[in-house]
């Protein structure tokens, strides 16, 4: 989507215009992410008020603007808001949008399918339907994404270079994008509450808090490497770490006492349940 035009000095490559509508923090991350890409890129950013949007502008380098100015000028448009308003915007912007036929657009609501967007907007056009977390604004971020018919190879590619820098991404079905994202988008909430129970029980064994956060955090980064990186079953990993009447072992039967498998899955449907609800109201 990058490419040179004539109306262009020679050797000098068009600027893509990326823009965000919506600037909370799955918004802005994405927007950091992006701002780190490889592509020249010049990012555009719309709020609920001025004052949000050039507060976020401001701390990555971009242009505050407005909903209709990104919908007009830009080459792939982030649309991060709730679920619960995208029908209002797309009513606001549909009209700068339906005359086009060069743009990209990235819809992250959860629960709402790419054909919903499609119907808020009135015609069929490009879509990318993702379901990022927060970690992307440190390039460690899970990212899902599926892609409507009306997406190119060139804006598929496009779309993948502008987020190589947020972290792992993996294009699925559209199916199971919900389940994906019940594990992967909520999954950092789930991640931080066990962090801060492990640095509890430190602390309550007489571990200084300081102490205690950061060697739950780094425990939990190699052990998340190890499931990555090794190729192994998390339930011989955890077998590895058991040793025949140790302490390991008694720790696992205190989680297992405390049904924190079943709690952990529970947590996993409800977000999933809840997902559903939220793209059906």
């Amino acid at each position: 989507m990058a490419t040179e035009t004539s109306a262009e000095p020679k050797g000098e490559r068009k600027m893509l215009k990326v823009g965000f509508i919506g600037a909370g923090n799955m918004g802005f991350a994405l927007a950091k992410a992006v701002k780190s890409c490889g592509l020249e890129t010049e990012i555009f950013i719309s709020s609920r008020t001025k004052e949000k949007a050039a507060a976020a502008a401001e701390k990555i380098g971009a242009v505050a603007t407005n909903n209709k100015t990104v919908a007009a000028e830009c080459e792939v448009i982030f649309l991060a808001v709730k679920p619960n308003v995208i029908s209002a915007v797309a009513e606001e912007i549909k009209d700068f949008l339906s005359s086009r036929n060069d743009f990209l657009f990235v819809t992250m609501a959860a629960g709402v399918s790419m054909d919903k967007i499609s119907s808020y907007l009135g015609f069929d056009c490009p879509i990318i339907r993702i379901m990022p977390n927060t970690p992307v604004s440190i390039g460690e971020g899970m990212t899902l994404w599926c892609a409507n018919e009306h997406v190119s190879a060139e804006q598929k590619s496009t779309f993948e270079k502008l987020l190589e820098k947020s972290g792992v991404t993996d294009e699925i079905k559209e199916s199971l994008i919900d389940a994906g994202s019940a594990v992967s988008g909520c999954g950092p909430a789930f991640v931080y509450i066990f962090a801060e129970a492990l640095a509890d029980g430190a602390v309550e064994c007489g571990l200084p808090r300081d102490k205690a956060i950061e060697y739950a955090a780094q425990t939990l980064v190699g052990a998340a490497k190890m499931v990555t990186e090794s190729g192994e079953h998390p339930e011989k990993l955890k077998d590895a770490v058991c040793s025949p009447g140790g302490s390991t072992i008694a720790g696992v039967h205190a989680l297992e006492d405390g049904a924190f498998r079943a709690c952990a899955m529970n947590a996993v449907k409800a977000s999933f349940d809840k997902t559903k609800i939220l793209g059906n109201s």
